[in-house]
């Protein structure tokens, strides 16, 4: 009898233990397939007058994407252009200093000024010696001291206006004009750049995701008008579990399964085949939870934290030609990898600031072609609009 309830008791334990077992859940780390976005703002509240890409596109660094509207603009880079040009004539001006004809009048003005200081002392002398006799008031000879005491002051005042022309400018003063100049300058090169920006760039290759505005369409300020899916390959985003956090490292090596059936589009195959396997490396990694503060949880709640982690995947043509949005999960291997396989994006494109607008490319509509389809093609280059710019700007 004992015996029996002793097989009884472990079979039952048996029996709970593969319960257990079966209730439990494995800890992954879920997430989606996700390329760099890359929003290109509005610099200025001007229409959209050109579109030259279409969505879906891939585009290349420096590639036109759209014009805004430039008229207001390129009239403020004239206007600062003028700025330039009278600063810089005053600077000029300072450093050359006085003409001579300044200074041969600024002398005659002494010698004026000294003739009329002898006529008044003359006049003054004369009545004090008419004073003496009573022949002149007391008034008439404070009057005329007075006078030839004004004729003195003017005197030295002549003086040293002729000695301030002789010396030429100050130091001071010229190194006010030459600030003037530069912010002239300054400012004239701001609204290059704002001329610039208003010929919407690429920054780095990639794919056209949206364009939110038409053509005719006034964007705000900020708003976005072109937005970018950027870079070599794309990256996991997934939400790593608080079991495995400690597990996932910068640099470590990952490895991402996708459904192989949604990257080559071919018909369901065994569940072997159906994994598709992509090698990657952690690039980030957030210490901080995504959901629930940690200060807010307590006992078992802490299992249920989840943790940002990206993942790039590894250079390799056919990750490249993945799509954003498809479901994934993560496996973390105890290796670090280098991150010369695992590149997060490429060559920035150099900017087109210059004394002359850029040249405007040929325009195309935002319109698929007759098959319904988006093309695939680049921009041509065109003839500049505004030749007189083109050495205006120096």
């Amino acid at each position: 009898m004992s015996i029996r309830c002793v097989n009884l008791r472990c079979a039952v334990v048996s029996l709970l233990l593969l319960l257990a077992a079966c209730g439990e859940q494995e800890e992954v780390a879920l997430g989606t397939l996700e390329w760099d976005r890359i929003a290109l703002p509005a610099p200025a509240a001007e229409k959209v007058v050109r579109i030259y890409v279409r969505e879906g596109e891939r585009v290349e660094p420096g590639q036109r994407l759209l014009d805004l509207d430039d008229a207001e603009a390129l009239a403020q880079l004239r206007n600062a252009e003028a700025a330039v040009a009278q600063a810089q004539a005053a600077l000029i001006e300072l450093r050359v200093g006085p003409r001579v004809e300044e200074i041969e009048r600024a002398r005659a003005s002494l010698a004026s000024a000294r003739a009329t200081l002898t006529d008044r002392e003359a006049d003054y002398q004369r009545l004090v010696a008419l004073g003496r006799k009573n022949y002149a008031s007391r008034s008439d000879i404070d009057g005329a001291r007075a006078a030839a005491e004004s004729a003195r002051a003017q005197v030295r005042a002549a003086r040293e206006q002729l000695l301030e022309l002789e010396r030429g400018t100050r130091v001071e003063d010229v190194d006010q004009g030459e600030a003037s100049l530069a912010a002239a300058r300054a400012q004239a090169q701001a609204q290059r750049v704002l001329l610039e920006k208003l010929r919407l760039r690429a920054p780095r290759a990639g794919v056209v995701d949206s364009i939110p505005f038409k053509l005719g369409d006034q964007a705000p300020v900020g708003s976005a008008l072109v937005v970018l899916l950027a870079g070599i390959t794309p990256y996991a985003r997934v939400y790593v579990p608080q079991s495995l956090r400690r597990q996932v490292i910068v640099g470590g090596r990952a490895r991402i399964i996708l459904d192989s059936s949604v990257v080559s589009g071919e018909p369901q195959q065994a569940e072997a085949d159906r994994r598709a396997l992509f090698d990657g490396r952690v690039r980030m990694v957030r210490n901080e939870p995504s959901f629930t503060p940690y200060y807010a949880l307590t006992g078992d709640d802490v299992t249920r934290l989840s943790y940002i982690a990206e993942v790039q995947l590894r250079n390799e043509p056919r990750a490249a030609a993945l799509p954003a949005g498809l479901p994934l999960r993560v496996e973390f291997l105890p290796e670090t990898v280098g991150g010369e396989a695992y590149p997060q994006g490429d060559i920035l494109a150099e900017p087109h600031i210059s004394g002359a607008p850029s040249p405007p490319d040929a325009p195309r509509e935002n319109l698929p072609g007759p098959d319904g389809a988006l093309p695939h093609k680049g921009t041509a280059p065109a003839r500049s609009r505004y030749p007189e710019l083109r050495d205006g700007g120096k």
